[in-house]
């Protein structure tokens, strides 16, 4: 049960943004889902495709943003409104049932994937109304707090603090009127507090050591995680403790020793805080609907081709194999055949011909939906994709390069502020064997800044970095991808980077480096599952 706290618990958690920001100046199949028509909302920072009725679709859209708007207030700090392809996408595609196929992973609920332009979420239909969040809108909303962190800071700061601070700000309610309440118990981590296996206070301040000690079965990592912020944030007697730990971080202690000298004796600590698990009542915080910035909210019916091709293009966002790819392209060529003049439609063909390795038949499609649309976005981003591909075999490169970099030029046009044409630029030089001009590298160093949270963008940049002989920038840079929790081998690579930067202040040439990077590049882990699952 939780009751309303007072200033001095919102002033506490104005510290907990304010330390971090002054530290750092598959396949799936859609058979038999309902017949409702699928609809688009766009708002400032969400786009949602949802087969579910405008009032719906909208009320989510609106709660989505209501939880962006908390974030801001309670940061006392906002991203500034994104441009339109840097806004979150969400799917919502039916059950969990569909969300784990598409994951891989039969305990995932929902996930949400960090690309720049093309940041996409895919949920289960989620509840909504003057009730708690369900699992679904959960897992969203704390995969969103990481994507706003992110967003917000570079500070690479401790997985616990990283999770439990999600899962305290995803632990959201909404009340009919208008408020949103923070802070309330995580009802869905009970199971996990009460009956697995408890991480000591040592491990979830050291990473490192939770690794070594981590067993084969889920744990209460999260859990514990959450309850430790939710303590810091709310108790009294720990007043000023929290922003002392994340100064100690600042100076460069290790999360261990600057736990210790924040919070005094561990043990302690543990001890209160398995007091404070069996209390009956826990504080939150109320935000009133003054505090609350709802913008306009759009919501339209999709076309009949485009709602013919949500399935398909729904498992291209997901992101497929090649096999997978060729699996979908007939059915997808069918689609784009029957509506040859939909520009959305043969953008979403184009995707999938380009996912089947086949560059021409994704440029021809590309050309049709910007004879129907000039500024469709998806269809330069397709066309360039495949012109940079058919580049790396031409007898000419620098013609051919120069020929790919035109609908990402143009694209630029139409979209001032988006990632990809400056990333591509870049990338022009190095797939040339050419060193990137300033400009080239000042576009990428922009590119990372309006897409912080994708990683492989920062870890293109802090490789530029490193063979510029910029090593602290690079550290910089390295850093959010080695604390990232997901981050995969990459977040190993990056580890080991950091270690070799901090060990030698020998130059590290193109062998060296290749050496470091090799063994573990790849994509970022899929967000760990609930317990209760």
């Amino acid at each position: 049960m939780a009751n309303s706290a007072g200033r001095g618990m919102l002033g506490r958690i104005y510290g907990f943004w304010a330390a971090i920001a002054a530290a750092f100046a598959l396949s799936v199949g859609f058979a038999g889902q309902a017949q409702a028509k699928w609809r688009e909302a766009q708002s400032d920072h969400f786009v949602v495709y949802a087969n579910d009725s405008e009032d719906d679709i909208r009320e989510f859209a609106e709660d989505l943003e209501k939880f962006h708007s908390a974030l801001v207030y309670l940061a006392q700090q906002g991203l500034g409104k994104p441009s339109p392809s840097n806004r979150v996408t969400i799917y919502v595609v039916g059950n969990d049932r569909r969300i784990s196929k598409m994951a891989g992973n039969r305990f995932v609920r929902g996930f949400y994937i960090p690309r720049a332009g093309a940041s996409a979420a895919f949920v289960p239909q989620v509840g909504r109304g003057e009730r708690r969040l369900d699992g679904s809108m959960i897992v969203l909303l704390h995969e969103y707090s990481h994507h706003f962190f992110t967003s917000t800071s570079q500070f690479p700061i401790p997985r616990w603090l990283s999770e439990g601070s999600a899962e305290f700000f995803a632990s959201a309610s909404y009340e009919r009127e208008g408020a949103l309440i923070v802070g309330m118990p995580a009802q869905h981590r009970a199971r996990e507090l009460h009956q697995l296996r408890d991480v000591p206070i040592e491990q979830l301040f050291d990473n490192e050591l939770y690794q070594e000690n981590k067993g084969s079965s889920y744990d209460s990592y999260y859990g514990w995680s959450w309850l430790l912020f939710h303590y810091l944030m709310f108790e009294d007697e720990r007043s000023g403790q929290y922003e002392n730990y994340v100064r100690y971080l600042v100076e460069g202690e290790p999360s261990l020793n600057a736990a210790s000298k924040a919070f005094g004796d561990l043990e302690t600590l543990e001890t209160e805080l398995k007091r404070y698990m069996r209390r009956g009542k826990i504080y939150s915080l109320r935000l009133p609907p003054s505090f609350i910035k709802v913008g306009e909210v759009t919501v339209r019916t999709l076309r009949e081709g485009e709602e013919d091709m949500m399935p398909l293009r729904i498992q291209s966002r997901r992101g497929v194999s090649r096999e997978e790819a060729l699996e979908l392209l007939p059915e997808a060529r069918e689609i784009g055949a029957k509506y040859p003049n939909d520009p959305m439609v043969q953008a979403a063909l184009a995707e999938a011909e380009f996912d089947a390795g086949n560059d021409a038949e994704a440029i021809a499609a590309a050309d049709r939906a910007l004879a129907a649309d000039p500024d469709c976005v998806d269809a330069y981003v397709q066309k360039g994709y495949a012109l940079f591909r058919m580049a790396e075999d031409a007898d000419d490169m620098d013609a051919a390069y120069q020929e790919a970099l035109k609908p990402f030029l143009a694209l630029n046009k139409v979209e001032n502020d988006h990632p990809l044409p400056l990333a591509y630029y870049y990338r022009s030089f190095v797939a040339r064997g050419e060193e990137p001009s300033d400009l080239a590298k000042q576009g990428l160093s922009r590119a990372v800044d309006l897409a912080r949270f994708d990683l492989d963008l920062r870890m293109q940049l802090a490789m530029q970095q490193m063979r510029d002989g910029d090593y602290e920038k690079a550290r910089q840079n390295l850093a959010p991808i080695a604390f990232n929790p997901h981050g995969g081998g990459m977040a190993g690579s990056a580890q080991r980077l950091i270690k070799r930067l901090e060990s030698s202040s020998e130059p590290v040439d193109a062998v060296e480096l290749s050496m470091i990077l090799a063994p573990e590049l790849d994509v970022p882990e899929v967000e760990e599952p609930d317990a209760d699952e």
